[in-house]
């Protein structure tokens, strides 16, 4: 008879959270989840997936204005954000309870109430008060939104109150320059929303590519947003049917909605790690080695709250990984390498592998570059200025590709695929070998030319 109550106690029961406690109990393991808010963790209850169908609102208000040149008339087309706003709750909530019933289904307790350490094997369920032990305990509590704190915060909303507003604004000012900043623009522009967006920095996205960062600046800019660059606030004040943001250059932004998208950190406040020996950095995030394993032997942590690559399929890697680990004697570390991902701008972003000046700094003169930038076919007979930009950077005599970077529609779908090929490691040379399928956006990836020096290739 174990000394413990559980085998496995799982602190958050989002994808990573979910997927381990899922697959433990499989193995006939005694496990427990708890999570203080929806099973589903961020990306189901106030991420990825909700945010996803919002931009689809948004582009289905785009494709309205594109209809008429299609043959297509479409006068009477309103905009209710309330009935988008409670479909996309529905589908959350129905999504939620999919989590909760999968770790049902397979054996695992779930408490619905915020659960704390006490010490290495000691949890403390804060609702009902009740304490419970485990010999393995995993941390999966994921990320929060973070805010500067300027005079007036309390007026500004972040992501996670974005999905529930009673109405929407008719104007709308997202500080930020990330992928929930430019993403969450893009949303409100294609809403017909009056919306600006201000970042601190000289351009969007940092860590992106250079060519990324400039071509969804234009994209930002053709959608209707008054991108500002340079600016950090300082100040919120509410007026008259609004409120007045003051910028450290003395400038001031009148608008109905402060949406605050400067940044995420990991969810560990309060938690109990100190007590239970956990390590960690200076924001916050778990301090985890290749397995996954803490500075306590027995706790473990998967995901946004270790702050290595915050994806929801990293967190569901990582957790699979932590089970083959612990429970399966198969030690396994998730390779964290060219890992594909996007950003759902309007149109989006697909990145996998190096950037031009990661590549530049690890191969040097190695490194070659084919770009090119056209307006896609869907684009010409709606008169659409907005265009895509495709990227595949190579390296070595063979040239091996180590980075392929896309701005324009589809592209989230395009490098799922073009994530296989830089994963294994294939050659321009297998690139030009393959056929394209015309007429589509994708065919350009395998059509590339050499990149000019400072110069993008035009393609009509």
């Amino acid at each position: 008879m174990s000394k413990y109550d559980y085998d496995l106690f799982v602190i958050g029961a989002g994808s990573g959270g979910v997927r381990a406690g899922r697959l433990a109990a499989q193995l006939g393991q005694r496990v427990a989840v708890a999570e203080e808010s929806k099973p589903g963790g961020t990306c189901v209850v106030r991420g990825c997936v909700p945010k996803k169908y919002l931009v689809y609102g948004a582009e289905y208000g785009d494709a309205i204005k594109k209809a008429p040149s299609y043959g297509w008339d479409v006068k009477s087309a309103k905009f209710n954000w309330p009935v988008l706003r409670d479909a996309v709750q529905a589908e959350v909530n129905r999504l939620s309870g999919i989590y909760a019933g999968i770790l049902e289904k397979n054996g695992a307790t779930l408490y619905r109430e915020r659960a704390e350490l006490v010490d290495a094997h000691t949890i403390h369920l804060t609702e009902s008060g009740v304490e419970v032990t485990a010999k393995t305990i995993l941390i999966a509590v994921g990320g929060r939104p973070w805010a500067p704190n300027i005079k007036g915060i309390e007026h500004a909303i972040t992501s996670d109150e974005a999905f529930t507003l009673d109405k929407l604004p008719e104007r709308a000012l997202v500080i930020g320059g990330g992928y929930i900043a430019s993403e969450f623009a893009g949303i409100y522009a294609g809403m017909g929303v009056k919306t600006v967006q201000a970042y601190r920095g000289d351009a969007l996205l940092n860590g992106f590519d250079t060519d990324v960062r400039k071509a969804v600046g234009e994209v930002q800019i053709r959608n209707g947003i008054d991108v500002k660059f340079n600016l950090s606030p300082k100040e919120i004040k509410k007026a008259s049917g609004g409120y007045i943001v003051t910028f450290d250059d003395g400038s001031k932004i009148g608008t109905d909605l402060v949406f605050m998208a400067t940044g995420r950190k990991p969810n560990t406040d309060g938690l109990g790690l100190e007590k239970a020996g956990v390590e960690m950095d200076k924001n916050g995030a778990v301090i985890v080695d290749e397995y996954s394993q803490s500075s306590a032997k027995n706790i473990y942590a998967v995901g946004d709250v270790t702050n290595r690559v915050n994806l929801t399929p990293v967190a569901i890697r990582e957790g699979m990984a932590f089970i083959e680990t612990v429970f399966k004697a198969n030690k396994s570390a998730y390779d964290h390498s060219n890992i594909a991902s996007a950003v759902f701008t309007r149109p989006p972003v697909g990145t996998v592998g190096l950037t031009e000046g990661q590549a530049r700094q690890t191969y040097g003169d190695k490194v070659t570059v084919y770009s090119t930038s056209f307006r896609p076919m869907k684009n010409i007979l709606s008169g659409s200025e907005q265009r895509c930009m495709m990227k595949l950077i190579t390296q070595g005599k063979k040239e091996i590709v180590v980075g392929v970077h896309i701005v324009g529609d589809d592209s989230a779908e395009i490098i799922q695929a073009l994530g296989i090929c830089v994963k294994a490691g294939l050659t321009k040379a297998d690139f030009d070998a393959t056929c394209a399928v015309h007429p589509t956006l994708a065919e350009e990836i395998v059509t590339l030319k050499p990149k000019e020096p400072n110069k993008v290739t035009a393609v009509t």
